[in-house]
């Protein structure tokens, strides 16, 4: 505290104990939606949420809120990530694509349970930013991409995992043809206020989809839903 020229008592922001939210944030939002996945934990414990989040955004960073990223793109919920790490199983051997680089921190994640990542953004902004938080914090087994991946990225079956932080309205074989034969492919389908959440497996030829909860997130650039008019 100190006296200012006004002679007004100034009393300094409270510094936020980020160990003590990262619990809360384990404690009030993860466990309560069923994630208990031990590794899954562990990384969003050693995975620091406010090390990739806008800098405004910091104190907020483990709150049960979505973070602005600007172009109209939003950071999923805490729970939400949680679910998504939990449900697609990453492997340590697992070879990874990410559609939506965003923050950086779902990329932090992926490579801190995989081999490596493959990381597309269309916004090149993203990308750097997302770089330089990954090289900040030690995370080197990840290739960043600035391009359009709206109808998917990469050879056929050349994924172990694959996740589309967008949504897309309806038709998902532009990312399915990814996944190699027991793959998991982690993606929201659906549109306006109607989405679901959606893992899907390779199984040699077949895909078995299972539908995890409703979710409203950002259309995938490029993949959103066409205009329909009513007269």
């Amino acid at each position: 505290m100190r006296i200012n020229q006004k002679n007004t008592l100034e009393i300094p922001p409270v510094a936020l104990d980020f160990d003590q939210a990262r619990f809360n944030m384990l404690e009030q939002q993860i466990r309560p939606w069923d994630v208990y996945d031990p590794s899954v934990l562990m990384v969003l414990e050693s995975v620091h949420r406010e090390d990739y989040v806008p800098a405004n955004w910091r104190n907020l960073a483990l709150a049960d809120v979505e973070v602005d990223l600007g172009h109209g793109e939003r950071m999923l919920k805490p729970n939400h990530e949680a679910r998504l790490l939990q449900s697609i199983q990453v492997q340590a051997g697992d070879r990874i694509l990410e559609i939506g680089t965003g923050s950086g921190f779902l990329t932090a994640c992926l490579a801190s349970l995989g081999a490596h990542v493959d990381s597309v953004d269309i916004h090149a902004d993203f990308t750097a930013e997302a770089d330089a938080r990954l090289k900040a914090n030690g995370i080197d087994n990840v290739n960043l991409l600035s391009a359009d991946a709206a109808h998917g990225w990469g050879d056929t079956n050349a994924y172990d995992v694959i996740v589309v932080s967008g949504s897309v309205p309806d038709d998902i074989t532009d990312f399915t043809r990814g996944l190699a034969d027991g793959g998991r492919l982690w993606i929201t389908v659906g549109s306006g206020d109607v989405m679901e959440a959606r893992l899907v497996t390779r199984v040699g030829d077949q895909l078995h989809t299972d539908g995890l909860f409703e979710t409203v997130i950002a259309p995938l650039v490029n993949r959103e839903a066409p205009t329909t008019f009513t007269f």
